[in-house]
């Protein structure tokens, strides 16, 4: 029978390639995919993540393919993401997986969100795979173990984290203009100074000295990061976002 993934994404901003990548390996490989959103409402891309002319300042560097633009453009006019269920409509029982999506709207709606958690801790405890990518990883920091003492659930665990030389961090008024944006499904128009938190410093911290945080900054689309430590597979950032779906993939047809 075909593997059921759970796949989740923010309503506030999702980096594009981060949902259609994972989205894409999972439905070429046969999966049955169920998409899930807080607010069950399409999940839309960040307008710069479908921009193929946009340099990232930090690395200065031309982050998205046109082709994959293209793609992502093609799946936000179609029918595959238009009707998501809500997170807290969900049932982990129903599935083999659960797999989280970037972007920066995750770190405002994803990553302290109790029904979230509440599918995460369930797939945990029914030790089925949990996949988190880019900011969407630290869901998994907030998530606390109440069987180990309230530790993070990656607590010991070998895990990805975008690097902290690449976050936003300085004079930045950071908006979360979404691509497509309606009325009913316009985001939101908060502004922050560069990204929310540094991603790597929690993950180092929620690993504890017994874990791993993997933060390279090298990391590139030839040379892809992603961790796997069952049940995790992780992440760092967009330019890993297909190596992370491939990952997803192989260790769902190994079980």
């Amino acid at each position: 029978m075909a593997k059921k993934v759970l796949i989740c994404a923010t309503n506030y901003g999702v980096w594009g390639e981060e949902l259609q990548a994972p989205w894409d390996a999972c439905k070429k490989a046969g999966f049955e995919v169920t998409l899930a959103t807080p607010l069950g409402k399409k999940p839309l891309p960040l307008a710069i993540s479908v921009d193929p002319d946009f340099v990232d300042p930090i690395i200065d560097f031309k982050v998205n393919p046109p082709e994959v633009c293209d793609r992502i453009k093609e799946l936000v006019a179609g029918d595959e993401w238009a009707k998501p269920i809500k997170f807290k409509d969900a049932k982990m029982a129903d599935y083999d997986a659960i797999v989280l999506t970037g972007g920066l709207g995750a770190m405002i709606d994803m990553c302290n969100n109790y029904h979230l958690h509440m599918l995460i801790l369930d797939a945990y405890k029914s030790d089925k795979l949990i996949g988190a990518l880019c900011y969407a990883v630290t869901t998994l920091v907030f998530l606390r173990n109440p069987d180990n003492n309230r530790k993070a659930l990656i607590y010991g665990k070998k895990i990805t984290a975008h690097p902290a030389a690449w976050d936003f961090y300085g004079d930045f008024d950071f908006t979360y203009d979404l691509y497509e944006a309606t009325e009913d499904n316009k985001g939101t128009d908060v502004h922050t100074p560069g990204f929310l938190w540094p991603i790597e410093d929690l993950v180092r911290d929620a690993v504890g000295p017994d874990g791993e945080c993997i933060a390279k900054e090298k990391a590139n689309r030839e040379n892809p990061e992603v961790a796997y430590d069952w049940p995790f597979v992780t992440g760092t950032s967009v330019e890993s976002s297909i190596a992370y779906g491939d990952k997803i993939v192989e260790v769902l047809n190994s079980k």
